[in-house]
């Protein structure tokens, strides 16, 4: 398994942007695909956006397709996810994971993720 720990959230206001962080420590980065996932309060834990393990393919949740943007460094170790014209609807946890299976379109499936992270909160008023 991959350790992974996010930061960046916080406390924003609508149309503002942010920028989360995760490291990641353990199997070889660079042999995962990673993830990002939020889970707003009630509600499931959803697919936001995903990267190939050489970053040349980034998949993306319709909701935040055109907002937000997902990259890794596989030297740092690391997968970041900027996001742009944040809206209240984008309020959750987010949550870096990993894994070494699957391709799109499966891979927002968060079954497939055997690593996760503790996740960051980002609260979006309006």
């Amino acid at each position: 398994q991959v350790h992974l720990v996010e930061s960046g959230g916080g406390l924003v206001q609508a149309g503002d942007s942010l920028r989360l962080s995760c490291a990641a420590s353990g199997r070889t980065f660079s042999s995962n695909t990673m993830g990002w996932f939020r889970q707003a309060p009630g509600k499931e834990r959803v697919f936001v956006a995903a990267i190939s393990w050489s970053g040349e393919g980034t998949y993306y949740a319709d909701s935040v397709k055109g907002r937000f943007t997902i990259s890794r460094d596989n030297a740092e170790n690391t997968v970041d996810l900027q996001m742009n014209s944040l809206k209240p609807g984008d309020t959750a946890v987010y949550y870096c994971a990993a894994t070494t299976v699957g391709s799109w379109p499966h891979i927002q499936l968060r079954q497939l993720y055997d690593s996760w992270g503790q996740g960051t909160q980002v609260t979006v008023s309006s």
